[in-house]
């Protein structure tokens, strides 16, 4: 049986939920504590990201700016730094924007209201309820991927859940089953629910403390609900990078929002580097002589390297070069090799760097 917006099922399925959540959730550091601010960490650094990646990146990130005028204060270099390795990197760009606003304009408070939330950078429909709901009790109902798997399984909604159409169709449910009383548990039931139960694959119906109201489980349809999502085809990205040493050990890092945005860098430091195509030495060669205005230099092959941007495989071709005397432009910064980590760059920058440690036998 389906729980009825307003029959006794659904105070039924409500029960089950919130009971089920209260019993088994995990221990997760976000949630033992209602503050707005760390709820909202959490939400901005779980977007695309997977809680076990999350948890060293968010301890250490409230160690460093425990409250929003901390964070508010820090320059976005240093933000940017506790963020490196975490991807995405808009996102803590847009978090330290949005902690200006609030320390400006709110009071040190994460606003309550929900236009004035929206009216964040980077804050969306799913983060505002997310915090208004678990750390003011505001009625709004979330929705994510993981929650629209579980409506969808229980009202049996098939298709492309991202279409337009059905996912409208899935706020609406999401909206008319919330546990008004209890918002934030409810809500975090559903993710919860979703995560370790429910899942996309052989999800653990015997263990679901609502399979009864499932209609998929039910009809037998938990491994057609929800249909696979059409992924984008893939492309390939061939990156080539110089490592340029000095007789110090010292090397050099550029930052050209240009050549960020083309190589995938994240806008951070990093070392010079293009797209390339088959004749990565050759084309690299010319990028140094164009941007640095190094007409001379031998250029070591490196092991290459793979990395995963949303829909590209990129394959990073380092190379490394000795030079007598590293160029000293704008936008440059000259440090030495072994502390790389001093500035904010991105996992692939790093896996560049790792390559000097293992040089291909001659």
């Amino acid at each position: 049986m389906i729980p009825h917006p307003t029959g006794r099922a659904l105070k039924t399925f409500q029960s089950r939920m919130l009971a089920w959540f209260r019993a088994h959730q995990r221990d997760l550091p976000w949630r033992r504590s209602r503050d707005p601010y760390r709820i909202w960490v959490a939400e901005v650094m779980l977007q695309q990201t997977r809680i076990a990646a999350v948890m060293p990146y968010y301890q250490r990130f409230l160690a460093r700016f425990p409250t929003v005028q901390t964070l508010a204060r820090a320059p976005e270099s240093e933000v940017l730094k506790l963020w490196s390795g975490l991807g995405y990197y808009s996102r803590a760009r847009n978090l330290h924007r949005a902690a200006k606003i609030i320390v400006a304009s709110h009071d040190g408070q994460f606003p309550r209201r929900l236009e004035a939330a929206l009216a964040l950078p980077g804050i969306g429909t799913y983060t505002t309820a997310a915090v208004l709901s678990i750390a003011y009790d505001v009625p709004l109902a979330v929705l994510d991927g993981n929650v629209a798997r579980v409506l969808a399984r229980i009202k049996a909604i098939r298709g492309d859940l991202r279409h337009p159409k059905n996912w409208r169709a899935l706020s609406a449910v999401a909206q008319t089953f919330l546990a008004s009383q209890a918002p934030g548990d409810w809500n975090q039931s559903l993710m919860e629910l979703g995560e370790v139960i429910c899942t996309p694959q052989s999800p653990c119906c015997a263990e679901c403390p609502v399979a009864r109201h499932c209609r998929a489980c039910v009809q037998g349809l938990t491994d057609e609900i929800p249909a696979p999502r059409r992924k984008r085809a893939p492309v390939h990205m061939k990156i080539a990078a110089a490592i340029l040493r000095d007789p110090r050990g010292r090397t050099l890092l550029v930052q050209d929002p240009g050549a960020h945005d083309t190589v995938l860098f994240s806008r951070m430091w990093q070392f010079p580097a293009l797209e390339v195509t088959r004749l990565a030495k050759a084309e690299l060669e010319a990028h140094l002589r164009k941007t640095l205005a190094i007409t001379e230099i031998s250029l070591e092959a490196l092991p290459t390297a793979r990395h995963g941007v949303t829909f590209r495989n990129i394959t990073l071709l380092p190379f490394l070069a000795n030079v007598g005397e590293l160029p000293k432009l704008p936008r440059t910064r000259i440090l030495p090799l072994k502390n790389l980590s001093k500035l904010p760059i991105s996992s692939a920058t790093r896996k560049i760097a790792a390559a000097v440690a293992h040089p291909m036998t001659r």
